[in-house]
């Protein structure tokens, strides 16, 4: 399968070293150093399921040059989805899928509105993978997940074939018949563990703990399917209990990727995650008090430290 890598972080560079090394033709698009770094000494994994390196990857900042794909693995951060959208037009032929396994629900919006309906595939994944330094790509944990779907339900051949690939390679892959309440149900426990874990800038073993903090966090998230759900996402009406409890599993000193973000003093996510559900929940007449407040804090560090 002939396989486009548009962002190589974390997520890019991680799933798409695993497909490169199974024999799939990837090209993983990339910039600065860590584009150097993949041309001079390749491509790094550290992960626990195993080490990879590719020593001469197929890397470019070109995606024009790469040519037409089968599938392009979408993963740049949110507020790059439509200048990088634009880019990837000349590797989509008529059947490319273009799938996005960013944060948020806004992503695959705006990838429409640059490549039409037809190229854009629904996707999710569950990792914790970050750049640990140029070329090198750290896994944390375990988990490395993909799920992934035809809005339509179709189990369409580029889905199966990206399927397959993906099995081949070793990466945990689920097809979704509806990948569109797939999507909202890792975005309600997103938004939550985002929203909480930054505000307080603690992690999610003190928050559920703490008897205002967990109130805090199933508020949050709840919002979150109200907006759903009057949206027309099959969402059930208590899945907010259900995502808490979720919560209640997870490590206790796990945090969040904007936690993370805000700690060093990048850019933040928070406008397509709290933010956006405040702006759906203004537009559908829905109450989001949390999520908006929220966002109104969080808003003033968005942009990053400018020092």
């Amino acid at each position: 399968m002939r396989i486009a890598i548009m962002g190589s972080g974390g997520v890019g560079g991680y799933f798409g070293a695993r497909l490169a090394r199974a024999g799939d033709d990837v090209t993983f698009i990339a910039r600065g150093a860590h584009l150097e770094a993949m041309r001079s000494d390749g491509l790094r994994v550290k992960s626990a399921l195993g080490d990879i390196h590719l020593e001469e990857p197929r890397v470019t900042d070109d995606p024009a040059a790469v040519g037409r794909v089968d599938l392009v693995i979408f993963g740049v951060k949110l507020w790059d989805t439509e200048a990088a959208a634009r880019a990837l037009v000349p590797m989509v032929g008529p059947g490319t899928g273009v799938v996005s396994f960013q944060n948020g629900v806004q992503n695959d919006e705006l990838l429409r509105s640059v490549l039409g309906e037809k190229a854009v595939v629904g996707g999710v994944c569950y990792i914790a993978a970050t750049i640990a330094r140029p070329g090198v790509i750290e896994h944390g944990g375990t988990m490395q997940k993909l799920v992934f779907g035809e809005y339509d339900g179709r189990r369409t051949a580029r889905i199966q074939q990206f399927h397959d690939a993906c099995v081949r390679s070793g990466i945990d892959a689920q097809i979704s018949d509806d990948i569109a309440r797939t999507i909202w149900e890792k975005f309600v426990f997103l938004v939550g563990l985002s929203a909480t874990t930054a505000t307080t800038r603690t992690p999610i073993g003190r928050i559920r703990a703490d008897v205002h903090a967990r109130r805090l966090l199933l508020a949050a998230m709840q919002e979150v399917v109200d907006v759903g759900r009057a949206e027309g996402v099959g969402l059930a009406a208590d899945f907010a209990q259900d995502r808490l409890r979720f919560c209640d599993q997870l490590p206790e000193s796990m945090t969040s990727s904007m936690h993370n973000d805000l700690e060093r003093g990048s850019r933040l996510e928070v406008e397509w995650l709290s933010g956006d559900v405040s702006r759906r929940g203004e537009r559908m007449g829905i109450a989001t008090p949390v999520n908006t407040t929220v966002f109104d804090i969080l808003a003033r560090h968005a942009g990053g430290r400018h020092d």
